[in-house]
């Protein structure tokens, strides 16, 4: 039975989340529904990471075996059509061997969170992004970053329904750039705690708006306790970037 390799992108908005609920659409559920529509097949589509609910994806992977062996582009091409009018699209699908799977053969992950720093609402990026009126300092925000890297246990910056067995982490990259009144927030690690990425956003803006020090990043990170943390960052922010095999 072949195993397709699926590259996706999608606009989290209106969607449950990744995974497949009863209260709503899921990204997995519609893509599920168009395999279905494409060849019949009643499958189960696993993916690299599961994103909330309003959270967005440029280069999610996931995977799908289908008993029919279609070439690849016509996989791509046939869930593409299928998956209209949803904002989900398949970039790109491959062929690959029976041991892949989109998430235990990942070794990184990659996300961007962004900001628009600005007084003025948001019109194009509204939905995209997260809207700060009050100033921020994008360097302070980075130094506070810094605090985070490396290994250590993230239990201030993990969701109470995280079910990860551990809530020690290695964050390889943590890094914040002001592009004119757009704030990038990028991280890379192996893998990330639920709400991990949104809840050191809403850290960080603590330090920007100038309520905490970036040394401040340092004692919460200690603490171990998710009150000790900023709060959490509006999904709309987020994208999956990248996963790394």
């Amino acid at each position: 039975m072949p195993r397709y390799r699926l590259l996706i992108e999608y606009n989290g908005t209106g969607f449950v989340g990744w995974q497949r609920q009863n209260n709503g659409l899921s990204v997995q559920g519609a893509i599920e529904g168009a395999v279905f529509a494409l060849c019949g097949e009643t499958v189960a589509l696993y993916a690299a990471g599961r994103t909330d609910a309003g959270v967005h994806a440029t280069g999610q992977v996931a995977h799908v075996d289908i008993v029919r062996d279609f070439a690849a582009n016509t996989v791509r091409d046939g869930l593409n059509f299928h998956l209209k009018p949803h904002p989900v699209a398949v970039l790109a699908a491959a062929v690959v061997d029976e041991t892949f799977h989109a998430r235990f053969s990942a070794v990184g992950r990659s996300y961007l969170y962004r900001i628009v720093n600005r007084r003025a609402p948001l019109t194009l990026d509204k939905g995209r992004a997260w809207h700060v009126q009050q100033p921020l300092d994008a360097a302070a925000m980075a130094a506070g970053a810094r605090h985070l890297l490396g290994h250590h246990d993230f239990t201030t910056f993990r969701a109470g329904e995280c079910q990860a067995r551990s809530p020690m982490k290695t964050l390889d990259v943590l890094d914040v750039r002001r592009d004119g009144e757009t704030i990038a927030v990028v991280a890379a690690a192996r893998s990330f705690l639920h709400h991990q990425v949104r809840n050191m956003v809403g850290t960080l803006r603590l330090v920007g708006e100038g309520r905490w020090q970036p040394e401040d990043v340092a004692r919460a990170l200690a603490a171990r306790d998710r009150k000790a943390g900023g709060p959490t960052a509006p999904a709309a922010g987020l994208v999956l970037t990248g996963v790394r095999y």
